[in-house]
């Protein structure tokens, strides 16, 4: 059998291999005055960041000393560096620098570009301090900015209303270029899909100011005019108005995110090299099913509205169905009605196209399509209460 022995060889002794690297000597610098009443600047040694700390120092100490008549030598000098370069710029002058070629043509030229660019660098004016901000005035420039930028979007939205007019007046007498599929599935989005929430909140709000309302008459013994309140309130006003801000809400929005996401595809530059027009392909169909939609849902809201009432009073006021019903067709004309639908097709025309006009306006990143949804719902609101306001004021003064 073979046997294999190893043996451990003694291990050589380690030698420092650490590098080593010439000595480096720290700069110097001297200043020998001379009998024309002048002095001599005896620059030597290398000038570099690894002596930053010590050069420095006697900088410090020296440039008391140093005048603007001084002869400089620079035949000592050993490395030079940035570091180093701005110290000796910073000890001399910028302006001495910039005529080194003149009084220093010894010294190599690539030290001498080295030496003018730092200089170059370093004689910049300082920057100026922006002046000390007045509270006041800032508030004063935001409201400013605030009112321009509302100006803007109302010039913007009285526009685009324009060019949206002009497209449907072209389209409607040309039936060939109806989108009716378009339609049709829009109608369906925007109406059929919120029936139930507008009348479960009519309904819900029927019944409420039917409380309100039978609780301050009841003080009067006037519980009966409950009927006329519910039946005024929602004929004129909560019916339209509650529908209304529930499709700005809820279609504005999705018309916006729609047309955003749309744009950030390049989906509507695609409509247009195609030659077809966004406003014709994209907003009409919207905007005329609001138009459809926002009249039947405001009916659906009145009558929700009006059964709210109509249970409240049953159960909590001892007013049958048919007083109830009776009171309405004796005490409520019609013109009430009239003027609540009247507001519909308005409000269904400014909520599709602030919703479209969102859209189109938002960027390609997804926070530009967040925030100009979300400015749909805000701008349709506002214009909706708005203009339910002052409608309110005018059928007021008008006697209607």
């Amino acid at each position: 059998m073979l046997r294999v022995t190893a043996y451990a060889a003694p291990l050589p002794a380690l030698r420092d291999t650490t590098l080593t690297h010439p000595t480096s000597l720290p700069g110097s610098l001297q200043r020998q005055p001379t009998q024309d009443a002048h002095a001599t600047l005896t620059i030597g040694g290398d000038w570099t960041l690894q002596h930053y700390a010590t050069l420095r120092r006697e900088i410090e100490r020296t440039r008391r000393q140093v005048t603007d008549t001084d002869r400089v030598e620079l035949d000592s000098l050993g490395e030079l560096d940035t570091a180093g370069a701005g110290l000796l710029i910073e000890l001399i002058g910028p302006a001495r620098v910039a005529r080194l070629s003149d009084w220093a043509p010894q010294l190599p030229a690539e030290r001498q570009a080295l030496l003018k660019t730092v200089a170059a660098a370093l004689d910049q004016p300082e920057a100026e301090q922006a002046p000390a901000t007045n509270g006041f005035a800032d508030v004063l420039a935001h409201v400013g900015r605030t009112v321009s930028g509302v100006w803007n979007q109302q010039r913007t939205l009285l526009g685009f209303i324009g060019l949206t007019l002009q497209t449907l007046f072209t389209v409607l007498p040309n039936p060939r270029r109806w989108r009716v599929t378009a339609l049709v599935a829009h109608i369906e989005q925007t109406g059929l899909d919120a029936i139930p929430i507008v009348a479960l909140l009519t309904f819900l709000v029927g019944a409420v100011v039917a409380f309100l309302g039978a609780t301050v008459l009841a003080d009067f013994g006037a519980t009966i005019y409950t009927v006329n309140l519910v039946a005024f309130s929602f004929l004129r006003e909560f019916g339209v108005l509650l529908a209304a801000i529930l499709l700005a809400g809820r279609t504005a929005s999705a018309f916006a995110a729609q047309i955003g996401a749309m744009k950030s595809n390049e989906e509507i530059d695609a409509i247009r090299t195609l030659g077809l027009s966004p406003i014709e392909l994209l907003v009409l169909p919207r905007v005329l099913a609001m138009l459809i939609t926002l009249p039947i849902l405001t009916f659906i809201g009145i009558l929700s509205g009006i059964v709210g009432g109509l249970v409240v009073c049953s159960l909590a006021l001892d007013i049958s169905p048919a007083m109830f019903f009776t009171i309405l067709q004796r005490d409520i004309p019609l013109n009430h009605f009239l003027v609540g639908m009247a507001k519909a097709p308005v409000f269904a025309f400014l909520i599709a196209v602030i919703g479209c006009l969102e859209g189109f306006k938002a960027s390609g990143s997804a926070q530009s399509v967040g925030e100009h949804t979300t400015s749909s719902v805000v701008q349709s609101i506002f214009m909706v209460i708005l203009l339910d306001a002052v409608a309110a004021l005018f059928f007021m003064e008008m006697g209607w």
